[in-house]
């Protein structure tokens, strides 16, 4: 039931958070490299997090939730950097000097941090020292954040995206009887659907499209490494193993690394905007919107699908590792070389163009 009254939570807050995004001009305005052609709120983040909190104060223990404080003050701050960057478009080198700054909070105000890789190698267990562990933490939390932010391209995508990880991590954290970190995964899960229905036009139309801004991709790929580090490192909780995690947030990862790998190759910055993204290449080979969005979404479900069972059945880390290692080859190979595949096929089959 408390999913149910969530859902209606997240409803009524993304309806009355939109109503001021034109006053106070929090919207998206259409330009060369946007599919919309009109002004949309940037609101979704925002009525995201506020909605959780009503729901998390309102369904939870007061202990509970007082344990939470440092994510919540994280997130918070990353509302807040998301909403003047949705205003005022902030330089990259500042954005992530303020997600490196909230990285360190995180590590020594929250005490989460990656110390334990598993047994990526082979039948030796990798623990990392002090500043090693720092420093794959930092890289982790600002990965993680931008990888997000960077799928949050066509409409639909970054909720799906979204909603598969948490879905995912739900089930490993209650097949581990951790059933609070699994509850509020599957409550982010609520949360975020009537955004998904609000984003995509369903069911008022493109009058209420609402967009999640920079304050929501944000705060998603930092609830989602939070989440990734709860469940793997934390000795009380350990939920699944570390290469597990690699499998859930397999496509933003691969994405992301694939995509600033081709701007640095390029010469160019590796946060420098371009329409080279795995949604952008479904679009440009003909795909419509909406069978990218569940195209991409599949692929990710099937990945989360395989770190899950591979964890359920004990396969071997190094395995999943080596594995991933693979597909992620696969991935980048395909996605830089898809154009003169696709004409090598066509010249094939004897299709012209």
């Amino acid at each position: 039931m408390i999913y149910f009254y969530t859902f209606l939570i997240s409803f009524v807050m993304l309806f009355s958070i939109r109503m001021i995004a034109d006053k106070i001009g929090l919207v998206d305005i259409p330009n060369e490299r946007k599919l919309h052609c009109d002004t949309v709120p940037l609101t979704g983040g925002i009525s995201i997090y506020i909605s959780l909190i009503i729901a998390l104060v309102n369904f939870f223990p007061s202990n509970f939730i007082f344990s939470f404080n440092i994510y919540l003050l994280c997130s918070f701050s990353l509302i807040i950097l998301g909403v003047f960057d949705d205003y005022y478009d902030i330089n990259f080198k500042v954005r992530l000097l303020i997600q490196g700054i909230i990285s360190f909070i995180m590590i020594f105000q929250g005490g989460d941090s990656i110390q334990y890789l598993g047994f990526l190698i082979g039948g030796d267990v990798i623990v990392l020292n002090k500043f090693v562990s720092y420093v794959i933490t930092v890289i982790a939390v600002i990965g993680s954040i931008n990888a997000f932010n960077m799928v949050d391209g066509i409409d639909g995508l970054l909720g799906g995206l979204a909603s598969v990880t948490f879905t995912a991590l739900g089930v490993v954290f209650f097949n581990s009887d951790n059933e609070y970190l699994g509850a509020i995964c599957i409550l982010i899960v609520t949360v975020l659907a009537p955004y998904i229905l609000l984003n995509l036009g369903f069911p008022f139309g493109r009058r209420f499209k609402i967009f999640m801004g920079d304050a929501g991709s944000m705060f998603i790929g930092f609830s989602v490494v939070w989440m990734l580090i709860r469940g793997t490192q934390e000795p009380s909780i350990v939920a699944f193993r570390p290469v597990t995690a690699l499998w859930l947030v397999a496509l933003p990862l691969m994405d992301m690394v694939t995509t600033i790998t081709r701007r640095m190759y390029k010469g160019h910055s590796p946060f420098k905007p371009d329409r080279e993204h795995l949604h952008h290449i479904c679009l440009r080979i003909g795909l419509s919107p909406l069978l990218t969005l569940f195209l991409i979404c599949f692929m990710a479900s099937a990945c989360a699908i395989v770190g899950i069972y591979s964890d359920i059945y004990g396969v071997a880390e190094s395995t999943m590792f080596i594995a991933f290692l693979c597909l992620f080859f696969v991935y980048f190979t395909v996605i830089n070389y898809i154009f003169s595949i696709i004409f090598f096929i066509n010249k094939l089959l004897g299709i012209t163009i």
